[in-house]
């Protein structure tokens, strides 16, 4: 049987403390999942930097097949005129992408903010620290105050939310006063007529991430949170080239969400899958825990064997990982706690092909 084609994210040596050399010492990775983070969204990415990234995972013997995130600039979500020259550079970025070998690329949809956590390092209760989201304390906080708690911290800040642009949060806010779920959706949709022709062509799977947490976050909307709402997203554009990134995270903060359902539904259109446990409370809080089954509220069992039955040959990261040994990292990016997660994860599939050998 062909096994899934395990991948881990890496963000540069500089950047997230983990050299490509250590990655290489973890069993089964294949790739690492890239992007240009010095990027801003809506820039063309440069063939230069896309080359020397590709340079330096050809050096160790890793793909490149996966990058994440090509982010899409807030006009083209907006529906803003200025949304064409946004898309235009897109366009270019997937060809570039496609000429050094990229098959997937990994986005997402969210107005103004990706992830949303109230706590970088919340304390699990082992020793360890983790990723860790406060109902209360969301609902009653404004936007500014939680980007400026990131932004505190010296070494961390949230992705994407440099000071300057702390400046433009209440232009945006008001920017998507009159952007409804629909309208939201409609964007989407001329988005996806745009460039999807263009990744067939270049043999690219566009692949959208869930929205973190799948529920709307300080009035703004978000579609892209149940499996109704994936379905009629991939209905939008009906490609090959138009697929989902499958995050048990993402989707799992909501316990309403049937995951494994959703594997097996939309299994053919899933390029990419994000592979990781939480665990949640009574009062609407979650966090992330060890992709060990039993330390979290997600069936991680049940998905992986979702995946297998199907026979997924696509790609999968550990995703977020509790910070345990005192590891200096990227907040939910340790080095660490997602090699845990792979082997644990290839311990279930190996179990399941055994299974299907010994039959």
């Amino acid at each position: 049987m062909i096994d899934m084609q395990m991948v881990f994210r890496w963000f540069g040596e500089n950047d997230d403390h983990i050299p490509l050399s250590n990655i290489k010492q973890i069993p089964g990775v294949t790739g690492i999942v890239w992007a240009l983070h010095d990027q801003a969204p809506g820039d063309k990415w440069p063939l230069d930097k896309i080359q020397a990234v590709k340079t330096e995972a050809d050096n160790y013997g890793f793909n490149i097949d996966v990058v994440e995130s090509v982010n899409i600039h807030e006009d083209i979500k907006l529906g803003l005129p200025s949304r064409e020259q946004y898309i235009e550079n897109y366009k270019a970025t997937i060809k570039d992408l496609a000429s050094v070998g990229v098959k997937v690329i990994c986005y997402n949809f969210m107005p103004v903010f990706d992830w949303i956590r109230t706590d970088l390092f919340g304390e699990v209760g082992d020793g360890s620290t983790a990723l860790f989201y406060e109902k209360a304390k969301i609902d009653a906080m404004k936007p500014e105050e939680l980007v400026a708690n990131f932004l505190s911290n010296d070494e961390f800040s949230l992705p994407g939310w440099e000071p300057e642009r702390l400046g433009q949060l209440a232009e945006l806010f008001e920017a998507y006063q009159n952007v409804s779920e629909e309208k939201l959706w409609d964007n989407l949709h001329y988005f996806l007529e745009q460039v999807i022709p263009v990744a067939e062509e270049n043999g690219i799977k566009m692949a959208i991430h869930p929205d973190d947490p799948p529920w709307p976050i300080f009035g703004l909307p978000r579609i892209i949170t149940n499996q109704d709402n994936i379905r009629r997203f991939l209905n939008l554009v009906d490609s090959p080239s138009n697929g989902l990134t499958f995050c048990s995270g993402s989707l799992g903060a909501n316990p309403e969400n049937d995951l494994i359902s959703i594997v097996k539904e939309f299994g053919e259109r899933i390029p990419f899958a994000h592979i990781r446990n939480l665990k949640h409370f009574s009062n609407g809080d979650f966090i992330e825990s060890s992709h060990k089954a039993s330390d979290g509220s997600v069936d991680i069992v049940g998905i992986v064997k979702a995946f297998h039955e199907i026979g997924f040959t696509g790609y999968t990261r550990p995703d977020h990982g509790r910070h345990i040994w005192d590891e200096v990292c990227r907040p939910g990016y340790g080095l660490y706690d997602r090699a845990l997660g792979i082997m644990y994860l290839w311990g279930i599939w190996d179990s399941l092909s055994e299974k299907v050998k010994v039959n």
